[in-house]
């Protein structure tokens, strides 16, 4: 419930600090006086829209702040999927800047708005004037039945599962969207597949034809060189063989005088042996080059070959072209395999429409059941509160498509005079009419909903008399299982009040303040009897503020 709400900066209230308790508080005072000012302030600490305009003092920041106590409400899941610490008095604030940019915190953790509003609906309820209007409103019209037979849980399996419905259309449309597509290039992208595949390409490749090619068209140069190497490596007269077997022979004379000798002799005799084996290779290179025609014109065919892909494919390297080969590879099977994805996921959209349409006539199942009692209810209750001749009519009609609160149609219709025929409900009821069956229709909700708190914000326009009396039986009755909160007019109502507030304006140091203040026994005495007379207070008005309070 809500225990306290600080307001600091915020249109004609320069700080207020209130303490609120359990049971019905009653807040009264003239009109004008302030009490939308704090419901306002109130609806900005949850969630409403703010400005700069919102400031007393522009220079200033504006903070609000409300706590609740919320330890038997089952909260604590909500708190840990938002990475909030959860407190059993917690607190919600809100600032809004000189700039007009605002900040939300609950329990000192910086919050985004849609948190907020959220969280809202599990705390409080405040029934504005305008909130009368909701009645009219098809979606609170299937709330106010579903919340009667309790549907939570059953319409939570069915959002859930109407969410994985919609992806999987999606999915679905997404996959025959780009089927079309691929399909459209099929035949192309199957030739450009083959075309590499025929290729045979391989890594390294490319490098080792550029380098073939390179000695085949050189092939004149190279055998002369190597013939000329062989030369000066054979020759009788000048060649490296010769002169090393020359060198070997005249060290092999002198190697048994000095270790060095021997040495050096070792060393020629190693650089013999390897000259030799380079001697050889000499000869088999020279021997195993020649000019080759066929073998020019097939390398030289097969990189132009590997040319004309790269340039086809907008790629320089045969890396590339793989890669290449490989997206083909996946656009072609994508369309071969497509429609096997396609029956798959038309399964898993048929299997998930089955549970839908399951969870759906049981959401409505449940919805005609509890028609007839929450008929009955209301129709007690409104014709308690003067409304004897009102009729309901509520009825349910089948669609085709998956809505967002299931498979049905939903009707409310009321006749509010014997033989009148049934309407709308903002066509038949008068404003007065539609504050009693609204307050009917929380009182009923206050039985199936763990809300803690509601505010009333002048429901009781447009009635007086008896219908008062019955409107506050009401009202303190819903008090025992919440907390109630009602801003009235009405002295029978304000009699009712476990707490009385009034709100009011002062003048301070020329300038005009809104503040708030919990009234005595005697204060609620005498504010009961202005509201019975006026200002100007008679003994039988106090005489009457005594008895009503009692």
């Amino acid at each position: 419930m809500l225990t306290q709400l600080y307001i600091k900066n915020y249109a004609l209230i320069e700080e207020l600090n209130i303490q609120f308790h359990d049971g019905l508080s009653i807040i009264t005072g003239e009109t004008g006086a302030g009490k939308s000012i704090i419901l306002g302030a109130l609806g900005l600490v949850l969630g409403n829209r703010a400005d700069s305009t919102s400031l007393k003092d522009s220079s200033q920041k504006c903070i609000i702040e409300a706590r609740f106590s919320i330890k038997n409400y089952g909260l604590k899941d909500f708190f840990h999927q938002n990475d909030l610490d959860f407190e059993e008095e917690s607190i919600l604030r809100r600032e809004i800047l000189p700039s007009g940019k605002s900040r939300a915190f609950v329990n000192d953790t910086p919050v985004t708005l849609p948190v907020i509003n959220t969280l809202k609906k599990y705390l409080i309820d405040i029934h504005s004037q305008n909130q009368t209007l909701q009645l009219s409103d098809n979606s609170y019209q299937f709330y106010v039945l579903d919340s009667f037979v309790k549907n939570e849980k059953l319409l939570h399996k069915y959002a859930t599962e109407l969410k994985h419905y919609k992806k999987l259309q999606k999915e679905l449309e997404e996959i025959e969207r780009k089927q079309r597509e691929v399909h459209q290039q099929y035949d192309y992208n199957l030739h450009l597949y083959n075309e590499l595949e025929e290729a045979q390409l391989e890594v390294g490749e490319q490098e080792e034809l550029e380098i073939k090619l390179d000695k085949l068209n050189n092939v004149e140069d190279i055998k002369r060189q190597l013939s000329e190497s062989i030369h000066l490596s054979s020759d009788d007269e000048i060649g490296i063989q010769n002169l090393l077997y020359t060198l070997e022979n005249s060290m092999s004379k002198i190697s048994s005088f000095s270790n060095a000798y021997s040495e050096l002799l070792n060393r020629i005799s190693s650089l013999k042996i390897e000259f030799d084996d380079i001697f050889a290779e000499l000869e088999n290179e020279n021997e195993s080059i020649d000019f080759d025609p066929i073998e020019l014109e097939r390398s030289n065919d097969r990189l132009q070959l590997i040319f004309q892909l790269q340039k086809k494919h907008y790629v320089n390297s045969i890396e590339e072209l793989l890669q290449v080969y490989d997206e083909l590879g996946a656009k072609i099977a994508t369309v071969e395999n497509a429609d096997a994805i396609i029956n798959e996921k038309r399964a898993a959209i048929e299997s998930s429409e089955k549970v839908l349409v399951n969870l759906a006539d049981k959401i409505s199942d449940q919805r005609k059941k509890g028609i007839p009692v929450l008929i009955n209810q209301l129709e007690k209750l409104v014709g308690g509160l003067g409304m004897e001749s009102a009729r309901f009519k509520l009825e349910l009609s089948p669609v085709d498509q998956f809505l967002s609160h299931g498979r049905d149609a939903l009707s409310f219709q009321v006749s509010t005079n014997k033989g009148a025929n049934y309407g709308e409900l903002k066509k038949v009821a008068s404003g007065g009419e539609l504050s009693r069956i609204m307050l009917s229709v929380k009182r009923i909700l206050s039985e199936k909903i763990n809300l803690p708190t509601i505010i009333f914000d002048e429901i009781d326009t447009g009635v007086s008399g008896e219908i008062s009396n019955k409107i506050a039986a009401i009202m303190q009755d819903m008090s025992t299982k919440m907390q109630v909160l009602a801003i009235t007019h009405l002295p029978q109502i304000a009699a009712k009040g476990k707490q009385h507030y009034k709100v009011f304006k002062e003048d301070h140091q020329q300038q005009t303040l809104t503040n708030i203040t919990r009234l005595t026994d005697d204060e609620r005495i005498v504010e009961i009897a202005e509201m019975l007379s006026g200002k100007k207070v008679s003994d039988s008005a106090l005489s009457h503020a005594k008895d009503l309070l009692n």
